[in-house]
């Protein structure tokens, strides 16, 4: 059996994503090679790979570089052949480029699974997170995307095995251009692969009083998360935003700040190994799911908060 694990190199560097993909690919017991997709990467994995992987495909075209679901589904449909099990992580850009890909295979794709029993049988979230289906799927080629988040990581290992370098180079495609993008940058981890997360909500009042979530969190060394009602009111940009319709995570520890605790925000945190819920409504829905609630003002505990961890 043999397995291709879809990675984009991040940071020159392969995303610790793909480390829990290997992780979860280890259930087959087949041969992994990851497939490796950017600009300018040939060099950028020789120092980094993670336990168990036989070899890295190199597939190295600027027409790659902002995840263009056109060629990337193309380049798949021409190294894939013999494969059996093609996985990738449940992000924005791969949620885009697996359902084409799919498509052109005709074959059923899975989408967010969560566990993995054996080559068959796999387990995903429905209704908001509130109930799990598992699926049967007798399919000769699996196609799935995996929620990273429920999955630990792989230790990473010097590089092993043969790095091959695609030769598929890609089709001009007139209907679709790269145009630019924007990318936002912060010194702070990564949302979806924090060890601790300061999430803020409506209750923050305002983008400047969001503030004290980014002191809190640089306090703490954590990643900064939101709410949608945070998001949709304009406190923070929209990759901030953790729930159903957002980012799916699961740190050590979350910390949610004047978050009332909507279905679809517990949908994206409720895996968190801890957490914490500041909130002044002794009702509000989020200390359902909290290990530790504190009721009150939330300018009134942080600060008081930050002047202990300081202390300390």
């Amino acid at each position: 059996m043999k397995i291709l694990i879809c990675s984009f190199i991040d940071n020159n560097a392969l995303c610790e994503q793909t480390a829990k993909l290997v992780n979860a690919a280890q259930i087959f017991g087949g041969d992994i090679d990851i497939l490796c997709v950017g600009h300018n990467i040939s060099e950028s994995i020789k120092t980094n790979s993670f336990q168990g992987v036989k070899s890295h495909i190199i597939a190295d075209n600027p027409k790659y570089i902002a995840g263009n679901a056109e060629y990337i589904a193309d380049l798949l449909l021409h190294i894939s052949q013999v494969y059996d099990v093609i996985i990738a992580p449940s992000t924005t850009i791969w949620k885009n480029i697996l359902p084409r890909f799919a498509a052109l295979c005709d074959i059923m794709m899975m989408s967010d699974v969560i566990k993995i029993d054996d080559i068959n049988t796999y387990h995903r979230p429905i209704y908001a997170g509130n109930a799990t289906a598992k699926i049967s799927n007798m399919q000769s080629k699996k196609i799935m995307t995996l929620r990273t988040a429920s999955f630990q990581p792989m230790n990473h290992a010097p590089l092993q095995g043969d790095v091959i370098l695609s030769d598929f180079v890609p089709e001009q495609l007139h209907h679709t251009t790269f145009i630019s993008q924007e990318l936002s940058k912060t010194d702070r981890p990564e949302l979806t692969s924090a060890k601790i997360v300061v999430s803020g909500g409506r209750g923050v009042g305002s983008a400047d009083n969001f503030k004290i979530i980014y002191d809190f969190a640089d306090i703490l060394g954590a990643a900064v998360g939101a709410s949608r009602a945070a998001v949709d009111a304009g406190y923070v940009p929209n990759d901030y935003q953790v729930g159903q319709t957002g980012k799916i995570i699961a740190p050590d520890i979350y910390i949610a700040v004047g978050i009332s605790g909507a279905i679809q925000h517990l949908a994206g945190m409720k895996d968190s190994k801890t957490i914490i819920a500041i909130n002044k409504d002794p009702d509000a829905p989020i200390f359902s799911v909290a290990d530790y609630g504190i009721i009150g003002d939330l300018f009134d505990i942080i600060p008081q908060l930050m002047q202990e961890i300081k202390a300390k």
